[in-house]
């Protein structure tokens, strides 16, 4: 009698699924659209409503804040992919301004193990396939696909967008995308459609994001030549193809980069009016309204805690301005967690001159640099360390010890930072 076949058992809770999930690839980054397009084929996945696909370098997260409030402030129903997440994976799936729930990832987990046969996909794939086969589930009215990384080869980029944004191109993940803007641009522009809205709010786009826009025939409009804004007492003015929208609130995101931000909502939306108008009061409560937790965000209490995950050169000179624009502090504590793989030292360059005492600390995983490595860095730098230290939640530890009343605490340089940050503060259950 032939022995029995041994048959893993089915993932029994979301945790146990992620895990799983983890498991399924050799590498935890590998572009391409052959694996994730072949499986979602066999899904049998289709789209019902207007796709809106936003990429860029930072920007991504608070572009498609700002378009889920505006389109849900106008009363339509919208799912929201994004990634990383802070504290829970649920974060990344959203409908109707709430993440999902543990059973609707688990169904929408297994619906694409069952399919999958022998297909190898990554974590940010099996995620990306089954946020979709949930949003598939309900009646929406459109879809803000956040790209993960790049563009061209990044999972989000099998569906096809009825506008695609693209907020900035700057230097980041460079083993992946290259080691130059105008490598970057290029990999960058591949969401861009063949006649469709391409929103641009790079001030200065790299010759090949323009050059492969006109290539394929895409609808290119880049911030400052179709469309922009002008500040103004109090409030701003965005103007673009559709006209002038006047009197408008800064959006409750804090940083005066959220006014190029908000103008490429607007812009897409512009683009979508046909098939998904917005009243000037769905664009006013929905500025105002809009919420997105580790950008700039400023918590209430003393000393002043600021968390942001910055953790590219050009987010962090963003950060620079942002603190530079805030009351003064006579001191700056910062608990700094890096990956090894980002530009350590043009992040420590861009915010040297906004921190007193650098805390470096060690972050979870593979790709982390260790306390030690970013404190060698930050000496070589001419920053002052106050201590090596084995996670964030010992480095805020050492800042809440030594910052007095009127001082600030900054937490930044990755996603991670951010979120053991946000663990350590809750209330314990």
């Amino acid at each position: 009698m032939a022995k029995a076949e041994l048959v893993a058992p089915t993932p029994a809770n979301l945790p146990d699924w992620l895990a799983h999930i983890e498991r399924q690839h050799a590498q935890p980054i590998a572009l391409g659209l052959d694996r994730v397009r072949e499986v979602s084929r066999r899904i049998g996945q289709r789209q019902t409503c207007p796709v809106i696909l936003v990429g860029g370098t930072n920007g991504k997260g608070s572009t498609c804040a700002m378009l889920e409030r505006i389109l849900l402030c106008a009363g339509y129903r919208v799912g929201l992919y994004t990634s990383p997440h802070l504290v829970d994976y649920n974060e990344r799936v959203r409908i109707d301004g709430r993440p999902v729930d543990d059973a609707a990832l688990c169904e929408g987990f297994a619906c694409v193990e069952s399919l999958r046969g022998e297909v190898p996909l990554t974590y940010f794939e099996y995620g990306t396939l089954a946020a979709w086969d949930i949003f598939a589930a309900q009646p929406l009215d459109a879809i803000i696909l956040e790209v993960g990384l790049g563009g061209r080869l990044d999972a989000t980029n099998i569906f096809e967008p009825d506008v695609a944004i693209v907020t900035s191109v700057d230097l980041d993940h460079m083993d992946y995308l290259g080691a130059t803007r105008e490598a970057i641009g290029f990999e960058k522009a591949g969401i861009f459609r063949a006649g469709r809205p391409a929103i641009c709010g790079d001030a200065n786009p790299p010759a090949s994001l323009m050059q492969h826009a006109a290539a394929i025939g895409a609808d290119l409009q880049p911030i400052g030549r179709d469309f922009g804004y002008e500040r103004q007492e109090g409030q701003w003015q965005y103007w673009g193809r559709a006209g002038r929208r006047s009197g408008l609130a800064w959006p409750s995101l804090r940083g005066a980069v959220q006014l190029s931000n908000a103008s490429c909502v607007l812009a897409a939306l512009d683009a979508l009016r046909d098939t998904l108008p917005v009243a000037m009061q769905d664009i006013r409560r929905g500025l105002l309204e809009v919420e997105l937790p580790g950008r700039f965000q400023v918590l209430p209490g003393r000393p002043t805690l600021v968390l942001d995950v910055a953790h590219n050169p050009q987010a962090a000179r963003v950060l620079a301005d942002n603190l530079g624009g805030m009351a003064f502090h006579p001191t700056t504590w910062a608990v700094f967690g890096m990956l090894r793989d980002k530009d350590i030292a043009g992040v420590i360059a861009a915010m040297k001159s906004r921190v007193d005492v650098w805390l470096p600390c060690t972050l979870e995983g593979r790709r982390a640099a260790s306390a030690d490595f970013l404190a060698q860095a930050l000496e070589a730098a001419g920053c002052k360390v106050g201590g090596r230290f084995a996670t964030p939640a010992l480095a805020l530890r050492q800042a809440r010890a030594g910052a007095g009343e009127d001082d600030r605490i900054l937490a930044f340089g990755s996603f991670l930072t951010v979120a053991e940050v946000l663990r350590a503060r809750a209330p314990k259950r």
